[in-house]
């Protein structure tokens, strides 16, 4: 709730009396023009709530109209294959005044924008249809960037109908050997079967036609987007410009903004947001359809929609709500995904759609033996920081947690594993009370607002729950409540922390602002509803000073990941808030500092010598040599090759775990899509245990070992 002080009432009145006069002048100027109005009021409200409630108080100049405008003109051809470098000129006039333009209820640069975008999709549309009706030569030596950010907008209309050129010919490509597996097949030795001249052309024929349909399903969908979508992306783009996740929400972005199984809702279980023309995946649902299938990761981005066996559709540069839409179905439906990997590899993922099972979400508990020692250890996965606000089952992840640690103490375990990896937060104050489960007493974690004041939160119970050698591991997804915990646990030596280069780094918290209940303007209740506007309002720092946010949780003991080297994290975010640091709070560490130096000179040791971790560090390498070749072939035979060679190495590769960004490739992945045959293997896998899974964990059996040297430690 905003509290207006006395002496803010004069100006709050004034400021009241200047926007009547505002809307009521533009009203009589253009009476049927509905839409505009809307989003001048929404401008300013969205101005309004920003300035009084962003962490930041960032101010409104050039250099906040010039991120503004980059984050628009992305938002607006993602791909740079629409617009030409004149529309961009002539977009880039008003680069510097966005400021002003909200300030003042301007929307010249999103209608310009979409007039712009209109017209080329137009001319691209006819363009397309006629080169895929003529055909490619598909042993011409070219390429084609695949990586937007590398390449310019086409000098101009030439340039940019060579560039579509080369598009279509990767599109058809990649369906025309889909179709060749599909149709034809392979051998006994997995190599593709040869097949007639006649047969290869009608092949080429239908992927042309395959390409075109799903091209033509784009454009339409792309031209369906109504003024208002237009100054709704131009919004978001301004909002986003304070931080990463401020974000405007239209209302029915309040509804869809979260793919999230609740109530009748059905899908596949997995928070989405739109960023850069792509749909990302923030992060999977635990209990969901995603979650259970297993290769759905966070920080995939989200290429192609298939109803089952239907021809994909292309949803790059398609808003939210409409992915949204293609990504829903009824329970016991399958939809499959063509997703772009953070290593740069595609696969085709198949869900079968349902709701969450509500056992998946809980922590679960399990033993591990020592091989070496024959001791127990235990180990706990918890996927979220989960507590029932609204009566219905009464669960919070601090109980659960405290039973399973009593469970696991009945069986004498030595030592326990405390799994955080991809676990994307939820209730504070279970990480603040599950920190107390393993300390006598203390601060854990302060909490600073924009006027800088702060806040800490203590555990105020004497009691520990346990007191044993902890290990805590997470990696780039463990993110906000799991990185209050782990650093926590770090600050005060009381465990070793295991995983990833660093945690995401999000120390940030964010509040949900309802505009329809801000409008108090009178005459103005016709533009409801209004949406949403979602505000950075405070950020976390550890009990030692050092912000959480931008940096994360840097662990004690960094294990080779698949993932290293990939740009996956807060600071990689564009306008993501900076780190810093407070003063730090009184606290006691742990009665027994472990000897870190010990413990990892070890680990090195072994997971220098150990083939899972070999495979894994090779993996890595290979991921980072595919994101930096971004030029594809153009020539069939080559990219045949190049498709079957990746086949063979995602094959030969040691599985690592099924943890985020531990997790393995699915045996059938390729660098451009997959036939049906594979999907339908996919989509029938069994969904492994809990035991299972953590059996061919190297990252539970490195820490095992850890654990071990913790016990021999203690005496």
């Amino acid at each position: 709730m905003l509290i207006i002080t006395k002496g803010r009432i004069g100006r709050w009145l004034l400021a009241v009396v200047l926007i009547l006069a505002f809307f009521s002048s533009a009203v009589a100027k253009v009476a049927d023009d509905f839409d505009a109005n809307r989003a001048r009021l929404l401008g300013h409200m969205i101005q309004q709530q920003l300035s009084q409630n962003h962490y930041s108080q960032t101010k409104l100049d050039d250099d906040f109209s010039q991120a503004a405008f980059d984050l628009y003109l992305t938002q607006l051809d993602s791909q740079k294959r629409f617009l030409v470098q004149a529309d961009v000129k002539k977009l880039e006039e008003f680069k510097h005044f966005i400021d002003d333009a909200v300030r003042r209820g301007r929307l010249d640069l999103p209608e310009l924008g979409r007039s712009l975008l209109n017209e080329r999709i137009e001319r691209i549309r006819l363009m397309s249809a006629a080169m895929l009706e003529q055909g490619f030569d598909l042993t011409l030596d070219e390429d084609l960037e695949t990586d937007p950010e590398k390449a310019d907008y086409p000098a101009d209309e030439k340039e940019q109908k060579d560039l579509w050129r080369k598009i279509l010919k990767y599109q058809v490509m990649v369906r025309y050997l889909n179709l060749y597996e599909d149709e034809i097949g392979r051998d006994e030795n997995g190599a593709l079967k040869p097949a007639n001249e006649e047969t290869l052309a009608a092949l080429r024929q239908k992927a042309r036609e395959k390409v075109n349909k799903n091209n033509d399903t784009l454009f339409d969908r792309m031209l369906e987007e109504t003024r208002q979508d237009h100054y709704d992306r131009y919004l978001n783009a301004v909002t986003r410009a304070y931080d990463p996740h401020t974000n405007y929400l239209a209302p029915n972005l309040k509804e869809d903004f979260d793919i999230q199984m609740s109530g009748s809702l059905e899908g596949i279980g997995a928070t989405l947001t739109e960023d850069d023309g792509y749909i990302k995946v923030v992060r999977v649902i635990p209990g969901s359809a995603a979650y259970r299938q297993g290769d759905l990761e966070a920080d995939d981005i989200i290429l192609q929609v298939a109803q089952g066996t239907d021809d994909p559709v292309d949803i790059v540069d398609t808003r939210l709500r409409d992915a949204v839409k293609l990504i829903r179905g009824k329970k016991g439906s399958e939809v499959r995904l063509t997703v772009k990997k953070p290593d740069s590899r595609q696969v085709v993922i198949p869900i079968v759609r349902d709701r969450v099972e509500i056992k998946e979400t809980f922590v679960k508990g399990t033993t591990v033996k020592d091989p070496e020692t024959d001791r127990t250890f235990g180990y706990i996965k918890i996927p979220s920081f989960y507590r029932d606000y609204n009566g219905g089952t009464g669960r919070n992840c601090t109980d659960d947690l405290r039973k399973e640690l009593q469970r696991l103490k009945k069986a004498d375990m030595a030592g326990l594993i405390l799994d955080l990896r991809n676990n994307g937060g939820g209730a504070l104050s279970d990480a603040v009370s599950i920190t107390g489960l393993f300390i006598e007493q203390g601060p854990v974690v302060q909490v600073r607002d924009g006027s800088g004041r702060i806040r800490v939160l203590d555990d105020t119970d004497h009691s520990v729950e346990y007191d044993g050698p902890l290990v805590v591991l997470v990696n780039r997804f463990s993110a906000s409540a799991s990185e209050i915990l782990a650093g926590a646990l770090q600050d005060y030596r009381r465990a070793l922390i295991v995983g990833d280069e660093h945690t995401h780094g999000k120390g940030t918290v964010q509040a949900m602002l309802d505009l329809d209940r801000k409008l108090n303007i009178r005459g103005m209740s016709k533009y409801r509803p209004l949406g949403a506007v979602k505000v950075t309002i405070q950020k976390f720092y550890r009990i030692s000073g050092e912000s959480t946010q931008e940096l994360g949780v840097v662990p004690d003991i960094v294990l080779p990941s698949r993932m290293d080297g990939l740009k996956s994290g807060e600071k990689y975010l564009d306008n993501a808030l900076s780190w810093d640091r407070i003063k730090p709070v009184d606290y006691q560490l742990w009665k027994e500092p472990l000897n870190l130096e010990m413990l990892k000179k070890h680990s090195e040791q072994r997971t220098g010598q150990a083939q899972d971790f070999v495979k894994i560090v090779e993996r890595a390498e290979r991921s980072q040599q595919r994101r930096e070749e971004t030029l594809q072939t153009l020539v069939l035979s080559e990219f045949s090759s190049e498709r079957e060679e990746t086949l063979m190495l995602d094959k030969d590769d040691i599985l690592s775990s099924p943890h985020g960004t531990m997790s393995p490739p699915a045996a059938d992945e390729t660098d451009a899509g997959e036939s049906e045959s594979k999907v339908k293997k996919k989509s029938e896998k069994a969904v492994p245990t809990l035991d299972e899974t953590i059996s061919e964990d190297p990252y539970v059996d490195e820490s095992v070992a850890l654990l071990r040297e913790m016990v021999a430690a203690d005496g």
